[in-house]
C-alpha cells in the first residue's frame, strides 16, 4: 500500500506546482467540505421545480446519513495517520479532525454522482463524475490523504450509494 501512495504522490505532484491545477484542486477541496458542493448542486437544480425541491432535501439528507455512517463509524474502525497533519503548505485547507481512511471526500462525491445520476440519467452522469473525481483527487492533491484513502472512499461511496438508491428512488 506504502508504494502506491508514493506512486500516486509522485504523479500528482507537478498539479501542486501548476497554477492553474493548484487553484483547481485546492478549491475543490473546499467545497467538499461538508458536501457544499453537492449541496449546491442540488439546490441550483431545484429552481423552479418542487419535484427537483424535493430531490435536493432528499440528496441533503442522504449525504449527511452517509457523511455520519463514514465519518463516526467507518474511519473509526481504521484510525490510519494522514500524510501530514494539516496538509500541504501551498494550500489553505480545513484540517480535518478524523482519520484518513477512507476519505469522506471521496465517499461522498461518489455517493452523490450515483444520488444524483438516478435523478438525471446519463446525460448528466459525466459531469457528476467529473466533479466527484476532480473533488476525491483533490484531497491527495493537498495531501490531506493518501491515494489508497481516495479508492477506498471511492468504494465505501459506491457501496453506501448502492444501498441508498433503492430507499431515495422509491420516492421519484
Amino acid at each position: 500500500m506504502t508504494s502506491f501512495d508514493e506512486a500516486g504522490d509522485r504523479v500528482l505532484e507537478p498539479l501542486r506546482t501548476n497554477r492553474v491545477t493548484k487553484a483547481l484542486f485546492g478549491f475543490a477541496s473546499t467545497v467538499g467540505d461538508f458536501s457544499i458542493v453537492w449541496h449546491i448542486i442540488g439546490l441550483l437544480r431545484a429552481i423552479g421545480s418542487t419535484h427537483r425541491l424535493m430531490q435536493a432535501l432528499a440528496l441533503s439528507l442522504a449525504l449527511g446519513v452517509e457523511s455520519l455512517i463514514v465519518n463516526q463509524g467507518v474511519k473509526k474502525l481504521f484510525k490510519r495517520e494522514r500524510p501530514t497533519t494539516s496538509g500541504d503548505d501551498r494550500f489553505d485547507v480545513r484540517t480535518p479532525s478524523t482519520s484518513s481512511f477512507p476519505s469522506g471526500h471521496a465517499s461522498s462525491a461518489t455517493f452523490a454522482a450515483i444520488v444524483l445520476t438516478s435523478f438525471t440519467g446519463w446525460p448528466l452522469a459525466a459531469l457528476w463524475v467529473g466533479i466527484a473525481i476532480v473533488v476525491a483527487l483533490s484531497r491527495v492533491v493537498v495531501r490531506i490523504h493518501h491515494l489508497s484513502d481516495i479508492v477506498g472512499g471511492i468504494v465505501t461511496g459506491a457501496i453506501l450509494g448502492s444501498i441508498a438508491l433503492p430507499v431515495i428512488s422509491s420516492f421519484f
